[in-house]
């Protein structure tokens, strides 16, 4: 006898497929605002597909259970032969319900890589545009200093103050790899454990430490696959990844999860390594610290109620934007426009750091709130009160701060006619009282 058909577990694949099929225009709206040419048009057939088959698989499959208490009743009668029949039209119809099955989970497969591949719903408050000059600054801390002197830029200042070795790097792994010696790597250790003390210390934050390579299941729940493969780097033979942010890890610690009623919000912090593939134009941003395939940083992360993630979302800017004021570094906010969105972002805003000496502002935060998108696709659930339905919490990360920019950032921003740096007051304890770095390093 034909089993029951399987059904497509929709809470894995993003997007609800309930509001793709019942306000299409919303979400072409949304593709269209982002600039995203996912397909949704091929998902709409497929999920029609899907029905149509479900449809006529369920009428076979009552037909078969009907003929079936046929086959019951005849044999009790003793009418064999016409029960003989009719067993040969059930081994039909369960061909041809094991067919349909096959179809629909082929179909399944079909629908969900599509959606996989859908973006997030902008939230109705992100400013429709293109690109990142659509993206407004919302507003500035500091003044950028002007300096008495010409400032360096930070691959200047680094080798000379013997704290930055890039010709070693590239000697060890090639481009976009350098070496910190002396004060450069203790600076950048009391970088990481200042923020992380911050975090955990006034902001209430529970420090995780993570692995740096997960399975690949955990980027399909973080959004980074099955898009952006590509730039990732993977052990294929053993299926790990290596994390491109402390962010992937995080939304998976509680996939497949029913967190318990009272447990929101949780707010996590998490030192990791990051690895990414640079994928650049030939001559741009290939000198210095800017780029690099491996990096350090301090992720920030929350789960929380639908109802509190704009406040939290706001609140988790904030305690990023401490970090940088406390560094004693100018810095903007930037909220990104549509078009500027990453891919599991509903609402983001950047922060911007300033270098004089580079003469840019460099990006050293993005923090994102997800909604529920990324809960979706890692089957995290919450209730809200005991035995209330489970429903899906909302997700927000941020860096605070990602590393090396806020070190460049602080190279540039605090040196000193005479070739030293001044260290930041907030690091010296973290430096063993060092005042400024100097030739000396």
């Amino acid at each position: 006898m034909a089993g029951a058909p399987r059904r497509l577990c929709y809470n894995v694949a993003v997007l609800d497929i309930k509001l793709i099929r019942e306000d299409p225009d919303l979400v072409r709206k949304a593709l269209k605002d982002r600039g995203d040419e996912a397909p949704l048009e091929e998902v709409l057939a497929l999920d029609q597909k899907r029905r149509n088959l479900m449809q006529e698989t369920e009428a076979l499959q009552a037909e078969h259970n009907r003929q079936s208490k046929e086959v019951g009743r005849l044999m009790g009668a003793g009418q064999h032969p016409a029960a003989g029949q009719l067993r040969v039209k059930l081994s039909e119809f369960s061909q041809r319900i094991e067919k349909l099955n096959k179809d629909v989970e082929a179909n399944d497969a079909s629908l969900r890589d599509l959606l996989l591949r859908l973006p997030n719903i902008p939230d109705p408050s992100v400013p429709v545009g293109r690109d990142e000059s659509d993206s407004p600054i919302i507003r500035t801390w500091g003044e950028p200093r002007e300096f008495a002197f010409q400032p360096l830029a930070h691959w200047d200042l680094g080798p000379r103050l013997g704290i930055i070795d890039f010709e070693r790097g590239a000697k060890l792994s090639g481009t976009r790899f350098y070496v910190l010696k002396g004060a450069g790597s203790r600076l950048q250790r009391s970088l990481i454990n200042f923020m992380l003390d911050l975090h955990t210390g006034e902001h209430g934050y529970k420090e995780v430490y993570l692995p740096f390579m997960v399975r690949g299941y955990c980027l399909v729940g973080s959004g980074n696959l099955p898009k952006f493969g590509d730039n990732l780097y993977r052990d294929a033979e053993e299926d790990f990844w290596f994390v491109p942010t402390a962010e992937v890890p995080l939304t998976n610690l509680h996939r497949d999860e029913i967190l318990e009623p009272g447990s929101l919000p949780i707010h996590y912090v998490a030192y990791t390594a990051c690895f990414r593939r640079e994928k650049m134009a030939a001559g741009r941003d290939t000198r210095g610290l800017k780029r690099g395939h491996q990096f350090d940083k301090v992720e920030l992360y929350k789960f929380t109620t639908p109802e509190t993630s704009d406040e939290e979302h706001e609140k988790l800017v904030r305690d990023a934007e401490e970090v940088c004021e406390r560094l004693e570094i100018p810095y903007r906010i930037r909220q990104l426009c549509t078009g500027d969105l990453g891919f599991a972002s509903k609402k983001s805003y950047d922060i911007e750091m300033w270098a004089p000496g580079m003469g840019e502002w460099l990006e050293v935060s993005s923090c994102s709130n997800c909604g529920d998108f990324q809960a979706r696709r890692a089957g995290i659930r919450y209730r809200a009160a005991p035995g209330a339905r489970p429903q899906f919490p909302h997700t927000l990360n941020g860096s605070g701060l990602a590393l090396p920019r806020v070190l460049i950032a602080l190279l540039e921003n605090h040196q000193q006619e005479d070739g030293t740096v001044t260290v930041p007051e907030a690091l010296r304890a973290y430096m063993g009282g060092m005042v400024a770095i100097g030739q000396s390093c």
